[in-house]
């Protein structure tokens, strides 16, 4: 085999960006002649990540975008070949893969919709072999953007609709493809823009960013202080804050009021990366009072919330590395129907429920009072609405993909539809999810039958 050391993904490698068993399990299906059975998938989270109440979905577009253009080339089903593993599998698993696209249905809830346990992102509706097929992307795609845009919307929620939140993950991120998808996820939970350059770009967004402590080092170096890096970087990006905290904080700070006062420079910003970032702000304010300030540094929601408490005097955040990291939402990818048959598993604490579902979410007055989880063929009661829509049939998008913008007000929407328990971050309360009669009596059933 030829190794390719530069592993830069395209649409076109989508077909193999899967676990291996994915395309064994797809052989044997063959092999047996269930390749085309339809069955149903359905993508959930058994538990939330500690101290999460809610989570945001997100990464459907994403997942959408890849069922519909998902096929084999011949050059991947020739690598395939090669490797040895499949000499004993049906002819006819060859031809399947050849010609094979994704042409079932999926069902899902919108992108900014707050879900909670074991309710289904989405349902998978296809041949046996397809639904099985996608599992590793579809996992990968909701479960991280997912989790990014559930910190974002709580990293808004506390520090309110009013502060500047930028998006500074890119370096931090597991992949490049990672902060592209990190960066997507952040602005639809509620974040106000990303300095990555491109995924804005694509977005259709403005990037945004400040500056580096080494353009700082560098021109003060050369040209001799401080304040030359200031006024170098000032004349070509006036409108850009400053980063003050290089070298002294507070003295870089007087030396700008200075220049404010004298009317030689006017400053519109100016970032905080480091130190007593509360007591540093209100020192800065007090010196500089019309200027917007900015501070990063490591933050997520409970330091958001430390600083208000400590009467911080910060306009905005930059939040990158707790933003873009963290406990994984550890979402699962499992059937639930086979050839009209329910399915579920019993495992110790991995028990799923079986057959197709349907949430339907109770609120009143804009507010979430509670979600029944049902059977897909049941219907909403007077005050429900069901959640799962359809958004693929026979392989091709229902509608076209939703703007950030859009995603962004469901998220904010959302969130304050949530009871004041399940959104403060310590010791949440989930909104009771509760599981309908025939759901239960479906259950039961199996379990006696097997």
């Amino acid at each position: 085999m030829i190794e390719d050391q530069q592993l830069i993904l395209s649409t076109e490698d989508y077909s193999l960006l899967t676990d291996l068993y994915q395309l064994t399990m797809a052989a044997c299906y063959v092999g047996e002649g269930l390749e085309d059975k339809p069955a149903s998938f359905e993508l959930f989270v058994r538990h939330f990540p500690d101290k999460f109440g809610y989570l945001i979905a997100m990464g459907l577009a994403q997942a959408l975008d890849y069922l519909e253009k998902l096929h084999f080339t011949n050059q991947q089903l020739e690598a395939l070949q090669n490797t040895g593993i499949f000499a004993h599998a049906p002819a006819k698993f060859w031809s399947l893969l050849e010609s094979g696209r994704f042409t079932g249905d999926v069902w899902a809830v919108s992108e900014g919709t707050a879900i909670f346990a074991n309710e289904p992102l989405l349902r998978v509706e296809a041949p046996l072999w397809q639904a099985q097929l996608v599992e590793t992307y579809l996992l990968n795609t909701i479960n991280y953007q997912t989790l990014i845009a559930t910190k974002a919307a709580r990293m808004r929620d506390v520090a309110g609709k009013d502060a500047i939140l930028l998006e500074f993950g890119t370096r931090r991120a597991f992949s490049p493809q990672g902060s592209l998808w990190a960066a997507r996820a952040a602005l639809a939970g509620g974040l106000d823009s990303t300095s990555n350059v491109l995924a804005a770009l694509k977005l259709g967004r403005k990037p945004s960013g400040t500056m580096a402590h080494s353009l700082v080092m560098a021109i003060g170096a050369i040209e001799g202080s401080e304040d030359d890096a200031f006024s170098a970087f000032h004349r070509y990006f006036p409108t850009a804050p400053l980063l003050i905290d290089t070298y002294d904080t507070i003295a870089a700070a007087e030396r700008l009021a200075e220049k404010v006062k004298a009317g030689k420079m006017e400053v519109t910003g100016v970032r905080l990366d480091s130190g007593d970032l509360a007591e540093l702000s209100k020192k800065v304010r007090s010196l500089l009072p019309d200027i917007t300030i900015f501070a990063s540094g490591d933050l997520d929601e409970w330091e958001i919330v430390r600083l208000k408490e400590a009467g911080a005097c910060i306009d905005g955040y930059g939040l990158g590395t707790k933003l873009v990291t963290g406990s994984p939402v550890n979402g699962v990818y499992k059937i639930v129907e086979i050839d009209g048959i329910p399915t579920m598993k019993q495992s110790s604490k991995k028990a799923t429920y079986p057959g197709r579902k349907q949430i339907f979410r109770c609120q009143e007055n804009s507010q979430i009072l509670s979600d029944r989880l049902g059977l897909a063929q049941e219907t909403a009661n007077s005050n429900e609405q069901p959640l799962l829509e359809l958004v693929m049939q026979q392989g091709k998008p229902v509608n076209p993909p939703e703007t950030i913008e859009t995603i962004q007000k469901r998220t904010q929407a959302s969130v304050a539809s949530l009871p004041p328990e399940t959104r403060r971050l310590n010791d949440p309360i989930p909104v009771p999810v509760n599981i309908s009669n025939a759901l239960e009596s479906l259950r039961l059933s199996w379990i006696a039958n097997h």
